[in-house]
């Protein structure tokens, strides 16, 4: 069988440490083309990989073996990118926040509709196995009805991760739009709407620049409700200088799920008859050295494309996600209570 042929667009560190290798060790693939606008970036790879190399995305578009992207770029150019794209007839994996609004969310969505291609956002946390483990006990009843949650996603801050350091685009307002709560709390408000199988309706946010030179924020706290009357927090930061927090504790009436908040468990149940049972599933993907192996997204998102499968997480999934940082940024920015359909 004849492999996949993908090109990555936009050549920075979330493209050299998730996309391009788990691509490349994927049999079914193959890297057919890179695209960056700093071409050098491009030819680096190319080189690597006997691909071509692009410094416009439109002319990798219109390379007819080419059959899907990665989008790996700013994200004011998620959405017109990632459009484009499927017009002119590739599958499309598009890295988080999917747009920088609903309306170019919509764009997206309905591009994907008329093409009949695949589109999916990289909301990896979906495919961590301690979160994919807490979803089902959830839904199986073990720790009762759902009472509360608290989530948070923080580090050091993205200098530390991207390639332009303390001039990346992430500190730039009209390239990243949104600051910490796109980065981070994105992936939060997707995971909390994955494993509780509820959406959020009601949010508080509150958002401010307290530790950088940006103009986007870089610390966030949210209080969120869902359709189904839980209530909790999630915070996002660029500001937790001694080391990352990526975890999450869901409150049940029966008992506790610690997500990743032990560093030899990554899922841990406290219930309330004193009993408490501890899972090793592995660790969380990271941006440490030697901590990301795979994400399992590339795989997923290859296997849709190959047995003309759904992906777990669509256009649709992730503009409801989108649209709960939005509304947190909006709620930040107004001081009132927001309301979403859900």
């Amino acid at each position: 069988m004849s492999k996949i042929k993908v090109g990555v667009i936009g050549c920075g560190s979330i493209a050299i440490h998730r996309h391009i290798p788990e691509y490349a060790n994927h049999p079914a693939v193959e890297i057919a083309a890179f695209c960056d606008i700093q071409v050098e970036r491009a030819e680096y790879h190319a080189g690597k990989y006997d691909a071509k190399a692009y410094s416009n995305y439109e002319d990798l578009l219109n390379d007819p073996d080419i059959q899907a992207v990665s989008v790996c770029t700013p994200n004011y150019l998620h959405a017109p990118i990632t459009v484009a794209a499927l017009k002119a007839g590739k599958h499309v994996l598009c890295e988080k926040p999917m747009a920088v609004s609903n309306e170019e969310a919509d764009s997206m969505i309905a591009a994907a509709n008329e093409s009949g291609k695949k589109l999916m956002i990289g909301h990896n946390q979906r495919f961590v196995r301690s979160h994919q483990k807490a979803r089902d006990l959830i839904a199986s009843g073990d720790i009762g009805k759902v009472y509360s949650f608290r989530t948070a996603f923080g580090h050091g801050g993205p200098e530390g991760w991207s390639v332009d350091g303390k001039e990346s685009w992430f500190f730039k307002k009209e390239e990243a739009s949104i600051g910490a709560m796109g980065d981070l709390g994105v992936h939060k408000t997707d995971l909390l709407r994955y494993l509780l199988n509820a959406e959020i309706v009601e949010v508080s946010g509150f958002a401010d620049t307290l530790a950088k030179e940006a103009s986007v924020d870089d610390n966030a706290v949210c209080i969120l409700k869902t359709d189904t009357g839980i209530i909790g927090t999630l915070a996002a930061s660029w500001s937790y200088t001694a080391g990352e927090d990526n975890s999450t504790i869901i409150y049940g009436e029966k008992g506790i799920i610690r997500l990743e908040d032990d560093p030899d468990y990554s899922l841990i149940v406290q219930y309330k008859n004193g009993e408490t049972v501890r899972y090793e599933l592995g660790k969380i993907q990271s941006n440490d050295e030697g901590g990301q192996q795979s994400s399992g997204v590339i795989n997923h998102f290859i296997d849709a494309i190959l047995h003309d499968k759904d992906v777990l997480v669509p256009g649709e999934e992730g503009k409801k996600s989108l649209a709960v940082i939005l509304a947190a940024m909006e709620s930040s920015r107004t001081g009132k209570h927001v309301k979403l359909n859900g």
